[in-house]
């Protein structure tokens, strides 16, 4: 298995008392569709943190795309998100500019020399890619819908082809329409862009099970469990077992 992100034996704490990780083990493989899950508090934001390189480690490894992220400097570190794309739990779009321009930005910042032409083209077969209709490229942000928000935002994660793409809680306060719809764009953006590492950071369980090639379970500050969905359905683990039942009988 080639593997995109490798955790070893990751430990961190702000207080130096609590360890809000503590020794983490996981490796996410190149390609696929991850799904991490666990309980609020378990360490899912944190671990994301250090996969961004947002956090340094107080103790153990976080290796991306073959780099030791602890020994890169800020440059480097900046050159390395560039592989990257982020949605985020609100779409966190610019509020004074339109779809279009939204996912424009990051062209603007990071290939400039691309020149105006081509980066509108690009934006626009990205909005299209994420479901966007045409007639909504140039409204701003509050005059679109939620899920349109979350199309542009993800248009936007997409406009640098990222090498992985990360989606943080992506479906927290949506109603169960918008969820499954979101759960869909994820799942499609995956297949479509082929050779991309997807991670989903979720509570939801039963998203997990319907898209992931791979579910990673926390649980204070741990890896529990890692495995394929069907792994999750034969656990012998009390708290798996728990967790299951509650979210693969959601209908």
């Amino acid at each position: 298995m080639e593997v995109a992100v490798d955790i070893k034996n990751l430990r961190k704490t702000f207080d130096g008392k609590e360890f809000v990780v503590n020794g983490m083990d996981l490796q996410i493989p190149k390609g696929k569709l991850t799904v991490i899950i666990g309980f609020s508090g378990t360490g899912k934001s944190v671990l994301l943190k250090h996969i961004l390189g947002l956090l340094k480690p107080t103790s153990g490894t976080v290796s991306v795309l073959g780099q030791d992220l602890t020994r890169l400097n800020e440059n480097q570190l900046t050159n390395l998100r560039k592989r990257y794309g982020m949605l985020f739990q609100y779409a966190a779009l610019f509020d004074d500019m339109s779809a279009l321009e939204n996912v424009i930005f990051p062209l603007k910042e990071h290939k400039p020399e691309l020149g105006r032409e081509k980066m509108v083209e690009i934006a626009r077969t990205k909005l299209g890619q994420s479901g966007l209709d045409e007639k909504h490229f140039q409204k701003l942000p509050n005059e679109l819908s939620g899920g349109m928000r979350k199309r542009v935002g993800l248009a936007r994660a997409l406009a640098l082809n990222p090498e992985i793409m990360i989606y943080d809680e992506p479906t927290t306060g949506l109603d169960p329409v918008l969820t499954e719809m979101v759960d869909d764009l994820i799942l499609s953006t995956h297949n479509l862009n082929k050779g991309t590492t997807s991670i989903v950071v979720s509570h939801d369980l039963f998203a997990a099970f319907r898209i992931a090639d791979f579910v990673a379970m926390l649980d204070s500050g741990k890896v529990l469990l890692t495995g394929t969905p069907q792994d999750f359905m034969n656990t012998d683990i009390e708290l798996v077992k728990k967790f299951v039942s509650k979210g693969v009988h959601k209908k």
